[in-house]
């Protein structure tokens, strides 16, 4: 019961932030995502002054790239944007902002809101467009989080199949190469007693 309750505040987990980035400067932010999951989000660059617009040196350049480096979504020199896409693959997600570099320096403040999995569905719209009542919209929730919460079960099984296979594979080598040094040592000692009975022997001390 425990693990399901920490699933699902994960799987509504939300990843709203502002954070600070200069001018010719790189920031980047993961996110842990699962296969056939929908991922959606949405950057701005916070104007300080809303009497006027901001300077075309306050643009950023986004990057977001699956764990085997493949691109999920590209912007060039953007005040603010979205983004939305089906991840393929599963693990860390990666999200890279940069700034040209400018003179005088300056910084600017990104607003970024990432969302993946079940907090990534738009339920108001959803509603509105399928017209569902209060109660079907709820079992419609549930549903999709029972669907979401059974294909997590199943990557943490296959992850922990994965990681006991390479546990076994590990003590494997490990005692093998245990028997390996337990040999070489013994050798070596008996190469060590050799010669101390051949050099007491030339010496004719025994």
């Amino acid at each position: 019961m425990f693990i399901i309750l920490v699933l699902l505040v994960s799987l509504h987990r939300v990843n709203g932030m502002r954070f600070d980035i200069k001018t010719g400067a790189t920031k980047c932010i993961t996110e842990d995502i699962q296969p056939i999951s929908l991922s959606v989000g949405k950057y701005s660059i916070v104007n300080p002054d809303e009497d006027y617009p901001l300077p075309d040196s306050h643009r950023v350049t986004i990057r977001i790239t699956s764990p085997f480096g493949n691109n999920c979504h590209y912007a060039e020199r953007k005040d603010n944007g979205s983004f939305a896409f089906t991840a393929r693959e599963d693990g860390d997600y990666m999200a890279c902002f940069w700034v040209a570099k400018h003179n005088p320096p300056a910084t600017l403040t990104v607003e970024f809101d990432w969302r993946s999995g079940l907090a990534a569905m738009d339920w108001p719209n959803v509603a509105k467009k399928g017209q569902l009542e209060t109660m079907e919209l709820d079992l419609k929730k549930l549903f999709d989080t029972a669907i979401i919460i059974h294909d997590e079960m199943y990557v943490l099984r296959e992850r922990e199949e994965s990681m006991q296979t390479l546990i076994r594979s590990t003590s494997a080598k490990m005692a093998t190469f245990s028997f390996f040094s337990l040999i070489v040592c013994l050798a070596v000692a008996a190469m060590q007693l050799w010669h101390l009975k051949t050099f007491f022997e030339k010496k004719k001390l025994i």
